[in-house]
């Protein structure tokens, strides 16, 4: 499965956040549309079929790219340190 960037999928969860709170204010057509290509977006994305599911993954996902930026950030650390000697 094709796997989207952190980057990418953390812009499209905070735009659904976004156009999500505009949808409860405006139903207008370009509101309620903007808010389903992104819901769609979201679900192929991350392999769901609905929000809920997309949005769980997404964040998942994210979590285990900040995790692991955080594992290589201390990895180089402790190469550094250890180079430096």
């Amino acid at each position: 499965m094709l796997m989207a960037h952190p980057a990418m999928l953390a812009r499209l969860v905070e735009e659904y956040e976004t156009v999500a709170d505009l949808h409860t204010a405006d139903r207008h057509e370009p509101v309620r549309q903007r808010i389903e290509d992104v819901v769609y977006t979201l679900c192929v994305s991350t392999g769901t079929s609905d929000i809920d599911s997309a949005l769980a993954v997404a964040r998942e996902r994210l979590r285990s790219a900040w995790l692991g930026e955080g594992e290589a950030a201390a990895r180089d650390c402790q190469i550094l340190s250890r180079t430096s000697k």
